[in-house]
């Protein structure tokens, strides 16, 4: 996991508000405990593991995903998730711009939300999140062409991406 990512995850869960929403649905001590450890240097696979595994949980929670995506709304929040993208993409200048763009637009930041509501959206998001090492592309290409002929919300938000040129900048 990028370390900006982590950073921008640690300013998040440091606000008030958002702990206090989220302390009845989840311990709060073991995400502070696995934030921390994510933001070192040397983590190992058992916390990416477990962050794979609290981020299933966050998403499959109505609750936890809210809160998330009101933060999406904080503009110092976006301005770290977008450092955090350029600095996971430095050969792809392009696809982080497209990133940054997408994510000031508060028309994709409403489709993103309702994309998510959708549970085939959420698991096609884990399965990429972990397969992405893998390398699986050829699967989760078909996968999203798939959710994409089913779901309006999916082509909704993937037509905006487009706009933003996110969809050219994965391309290239």
């Amino acid at each position: 996991m990028n370390r900006n990512l982590i950073r921008a995850l640690l300013y998040a869960w440091e606000r008030p508000e958002f702990r206090t929403g989220l302390q009845h649905l989840i311990d709060l001590d073991q995400v502070t405990a696995l934030l921390a450890a994510l933001s070192t240097e040397d983590r190992d696979h058992e916390q990416e593991r477990r962050a794979m595994d609290l981020l299933r949980s966050a998403l499959d929670s109505p609750e936890i995903r809210r809160a998330v995506l009101l933060l999406v709304e904080s503009d110092d929040i976006r301005l770290q998730l977008a450092a955090a993208v350029a600095e996971g993409l430095p050969d792809r200048p392009a696809l982080a711009v497209a990133v940054a763009s997408a994510l000031n637009d508060p028309r994709v930041r409403a489709q993103l939300h309702a994309a998510l509501d959708t549970p085939k959206v959420r698991e096609l998001l884990l399965q990429a999140a972990e397969d992405g090492a893998e390398n699986r592309r050829l699967s989760l290409a078909r996968q999203v062409l798939v959710l994409l002929a089913r779901h309006r919300t999916a082509r909704r938000l993937a037509w905006s991406l487009h706009r933003h040129g996110l969809l050219r900048a994965l391309r290239e």
